[in-house]
């Protein structure tokens, strides 16, 4: 027999749905975009400084990886804690498996990736990011730029180590394969298609890429003229990378010290040019079309944001959503992004068609925006 919702349980699906980081009072804010509104705070997550989210497949959960070691699992119908773990002294994100079963964490202390039951928050495998150091001795490696890839894999760099390793969850006994980097990772992104994962180098001129169509060739060496060697400023934010745009065959990705946008032909990554912006650009983001990118600053010029025409490679738009700008989010068919300013205390919703604001949210201080879209899409 079916018994219909009541007034005060309303029906919905989580296909618009999403979470709002609230870095500075340990709370999220469950929204609506197609509504414009928010529907709950969801509190007692924890220190959120560098905070982000993945989603189950359905997307009903979001796992919150918080900076004190946090994860913790929202309904976002139910707008409450469905469990939460401390699982180490200091993480910085993680990834969902490309299944939905298993979540990841990677940590800087102590060190290594911690993997979970997405269903329970269980604890499933333990991998010390453990190599030999200089002295000869075992030490553990901070872990950075953890994404999830085809396969049901993970992969993650080794800041300490110089490497990259990879952890197929596919297999009856998950195996750990290691690859040699370049010089420092600090943070990686992969490719939309899942075919390529690119580690940033903060301590040489370039970047890390291990192709997975072709892993038997090993880590190569892109971009060589790219990187920290070239700094001509001070550096106020380090970019990240999975703010990378890829659009009509060209990756668009900020210049580390530099007021500009780098363009690359994928073919062959090979730098094809330089857009001068307004200030040194931390996320560099496409639209779902690829047809425009939009650009957000580091201190001190972060209260802009600087929309690029992707063919041809002018800036149509600057914006003021306000100060100290953090974060940007696309809807997922790309007719609207949410900005957020963190001083300002809002969240601010611009039209992609006019590039006029739409709607405005309040919000306390915040900073990551994450859609249950993706659930959908790797890496992210």
């Amino acid at each position: 027999m079916f018994t219909p919702a009541s007034p005060s349980q309303e029906l919905m699906g989580t296909g618009d749905l999403g979470l709002i980081i609230e870095r500075a009072t340990g709370s999220v804010l469950v929204i609506n975009t197609s509504r414009h509104s928010v529907l709950g705070r969801v509190e007692g997550l924890g220190d959120l400084s560098h905070a982000s989210v993945v989603y189950s497949r359905d997307g009903r959960y979001g796992y919150v990886f918080g900076r004190d070691g946090g994860l913790t699992k929202v309904d976002l119908l139910t707008r409450s804690i469905v469990e939460r773990v401390i699982q180490s002294g200091n993480s910085i994100g993680g990834a969902i498996s490309q299944d939905g079963r298993f979540v990841a964490v990677s940590n800087y202390e102590p060190g290594g990736v911690k993997v979970f039951d997405s269903e329970t928050l269980e604890l499933v495998m333990d991998i010390p990011a453990s190599y030999t150091d200089a002295e000869g001795k075992t030490v553990q490696s901070k872990t950075v730029g953890l994404v999830d890839a085809p396969g049901n894999r993970f992969v993650f760099s080794l800041f300490d180590a110089d490497q990259i390793w990879t952890l197929d969850m596919a297999a009856s006994e998950p195996a750990v394969r290691k690859f040699d980097a370049g010089d420092a990772p600090y943070d990686a992104l992969i490719t939309p298609d899942g075919r390529h994962y690119i580690a940033g180098l903060f301590g040489e001129d370039g970047l890390s890429m291990l192709d997975f169509w072709n892993p038997e060739q090993g880590v190569t060496e892109i971009l060589p003229d790219y990187g920290k060697g070239e700094q001509k400023l001070p550096v106020y934010k380090m970019p990240h990378l999975e703010g990378w745009a890829i659009a009509d065959g060209r990756a668009f990705f900020p210049a580390v010290g530099h007021h500009q946008v780098l363009v690359a032909n994928m073919d062959d990554w090979s730098l094809v040019d330089r857009i001068p912006v307004q200030g040194q650009p931390v996320f560099v983001m496409a639209s779902p079309d690829n047809r425009q990118i939009w650009v957000s600053f580091a201190h001190p010029k972060n209260d802009v944001i600087q929309v690029i025409d992707s063919q041809t490679r002018e800036i149509i738009q600057t914006l003021e959503p306000g100060e100290a700008v953090l974060h940007m989010e696309f809807t997922p068919r790309g007719e609207e992004v949410w900005v957020s300013a963190r001083d300002s205390n809002r969240v601010t919703v611009y039209s992609t068609r006019t590039l006029e604001p739409v709607a405005t949210l309040d919000a306390e201080k915040p900073s990551g925006i994450f859609f249950t879209s993706r659930a959908h899409a790797l890496g992210l």
